[in-house]
């Protein structure tokens, strides 16, 4: 089991001082704490949150994601070394789970690892800021004010022309499935059901992407489902159930199915417009 090293010199918070912070609770009950090493900031209440990447992937996804976390929050500024031995003395975990959780971190741009130089925290300008996981994590840190608005930008980019292009895609069983998520989000809706809501709208939104023809916008479909689920405010229509929001949907799948590409951007973009008093997070129109 995946726990941190318990000497008393080992600069981690004393018996009962970590009860403060949220921090996620293993498969087996038992809570996985992020060590505080030396330098890092002392503030890790906002490490805590399991994502989808690493749910159910045992001591690597647990170490992925504690090391991930610590990352995108700052505690392990740029070009901090990650030593293998300590990080494995830390967690109490083996050279093998250190290893393969350090080369995931590495395919996500947050670290690097080079010959006599080992491996090291890269910049943010190096994070592959698609990334799910990543995308997650910055959304429980301190730039997650910065990662909403530009979530809400990309969408604000992308899902009108997604729907302009699904319109000449008129599959009747996709037709019928996007009809049926609205259908459940109505129902959830009247439940007071945000939860079950907010997955039908994430399904409804990521299909729409794929149905659109176009396979380089059918790969950012996760990255919308994403902002999403990790949406923590009212940025657009989808993050607070409500009759409008509703409203819009049924419109978009009207459009679909009369083949009205059109109309059916009209509404996506009539979907995506923020609330008054955040109107700062979807941008007008450049001018050029």
């Amino acid at each position: 089991m995946m726990t941190t090293a318990r000497s008393a010199d080992s600069g981690l918070a004393g018996p009962g001082g970590l009860d403060r912070y949220p921090y996620s609770e293993s498969p087996g009950g038992e809570r996985v704490v992020a060590p505080v090493w030396d330098g890092a900031e002392q503030d890790l209440g906002r490490v805590g949150r399991r994502t989808a990447g690493s749910r159910g992937r045992g001591l690597h996804g647990q170490l992925v994601q504690q090391l991930g976390q610590m990352i995108v929050s700052g505690d392990l500024g740029a070009d901090r070394p990650l030593v293998p031995e300590e990080i494995g003395q830390r967690f109490e975990v083996s050279r093998t789970v250190v290893r393969e959780s350090l080369r995931v971190l590495e395919a996500k741009g947050l670290v690097s690892a080079r010959p006599n130089v080992g491996t090291r925290v890269r910049p943010v300008s190096d994070w592959n800021l698609l990334d799910p996981d990543i995308i997650e994590w910055r959304a429980f840190g301190p730039q997650r004010d910065d990662q909403r608005r530009e979530l809400g930008e990309l969408r604000w980019m992308i899902e009108p022309l997604a729907a302009r292009l699904a319109a000449g895609h008129g599959r009747e069983e996709v037709q019928q499935r996007l009809a049926d998520m609205v259908e459940i989000m109505g129902h959830a809706l009247g439940q007071g059901d945000s939860i079950t809501f907010s997955r039908a709208d994430a399904e409804f939104h990521s299909l729409l992407i794929q149905v659109a023809g176009n396979r380089m916008l059918e790969h950012l479909s996760g990255i919308v489902s994403a902002a999403l689920q990790v949406s923590g405010g009212p940025i657009t229509g989808c993050d607070r159930p409500s009759e409008a929001s509703l409203a819009h949907h049924s419109r978009i799948v009207d459009a679909l199915a009369a083949g009205d590409g059109t109309a059916a951007e009209t509404a996506m973009r009539q979907l995506l417009t923020v609330h008054p008093e955040v109107e700062r997070v979807v941008p007008a129109p450049r001018e050029h």
